[in-house]
């Protein structure tokens, strides 16, 4: 909980005062009752079970003008609130090393199947785009609320030599660019982010981190997914090569921009891994604002130290 007045908060040196001041209080008339006892003032000082309704109304009261403090300094909290809309631009890594089969049945099948089933989840009113990157870096679908579009461009991907990941960062936010443009929207109207899937170090093309900081000056996350094991290999002009993941370069990518960075060793843990961006991408945190209930909760304490006193004080006949 979060306090969007917070400066407000000082006065709670009131009830603060008032319950030190009823203490004071409350020990001096004891002191002075001892001190000039007569049968009617023992009566009145002389331990009961009861005692504590004398003090109950004076505690509610003071916790009444804490609650009233609270809800003046206008308390809220993080809501999570579907988004109108947004472009997310899927970049999937389709170099050799996607071919590995320490995920089954492939590393690059397994990520077809899973971003299949998160292109099917996203809401229909967000412009989804492809990015497929080996050597170089291409746009198979421009970001287009045609989500079929994208499910059939993500069929069509085939592995080639080389990593740029970088590039394919790149390639994504020439898309999203075109796109904001095209819309004549702000990118605070239109929210855009980069669904980085990647299982190698970059070997060409700019550096990733480099792509990064560009993405981050756009105001563009880039949720980053490290898939792989780290002993996955193929077979290269006959030779074994271990490609096994690389977690750290995902992480730095996601720090960058303030994605968020995920690790996938197989397609099960890939699969939960796009439902969770999904769920990010697809919301925004707002602060709601629930000093009402402080306040009802503050009339409530006022109405039952009122009862109590009427009840538990004595009156005159």
């Amino acid at each position: 909980m979060t306090f969007l007045a917070p400066d407000r908060l000082l006065l709670l040196a009131l009830p603060v005062a008032l319950a030190a001041a009823y203490v004071l209080l409350s020990r001096r008339r004891r002191l002075h009752a001892v001190r000039l006892p007569t049968a009617r003032v023992l009566a009145a000082v002389s331990p009961r079970r009861s005692a504590w309704r004398r003090h109950a109304p004076a505690a509610v009261a003071v916790l009444t003008l804490v609650l009233l403090v609270v809800g003046l300094a206008r308390p809220a909290r993080d809501e999570q609130v579907p988004r109108e809309a947004a472009i997310v631009v899927l970049a999937v890594d389709v170099s050799a090393s996607m071919t590995a089969t320490d995920v089954s049945p492939s590393r690059i099948d397994a990520a077809v199947a899973a971003a299949g089933d998160f292109v099917d989840d996203v809401p229909e009113r967000f412009q989804l785009g492809l990015v497929a990157f080996d050597g170089t870096a291409r746009v198979l679908a421009s970001p287009t609320e045609d989500h079929a579009a994208v499910r059939a461009a993500l069929r069509r991907l085939t592995p080639g030599e080389g990593t740029a990941a970088g590039e394919g960062i790149a390639a994504a936010l020439d898309a999203i660019t075109t796109s904001v443009e095209a819309a004549g929207a702000a990118t605070d109207d239109l929210p855009a982010s980069i669904v980085l899937l990647s299982d190698g170090a970059t070997t060409v093309g700019r550096p990733v981190e480099s792509a990064a900081r560009d993405a981050a000056d756009r105001s563009v996350p880039v949720s980053t997914i490290a898939f792989g094991t780290d002993h996955g290999q193929v077979v290269v002009g006959g030779e074994v090569v271990p490609v096994p993941a690389d977690r750290e370069a995902m992480a730095e990518v996601a720090d960058i921009t303030g994605g968020t960075a995920s690790e996938a060793e197989t397609a099960g843990e890939l699969h939960d891994v796009y439902d969770d961006i999904g769920t990010e991408v697809g919301s925004v945190t707002e602060q709601r604002e629930i000093g009402r209930a402080f306040l009802g909760v503050a009339l409530v304490a006022l109405l039952a130290a009122v009862a109590a006193s009427f009840v538990w004080t004595p009156r005159l006949p």
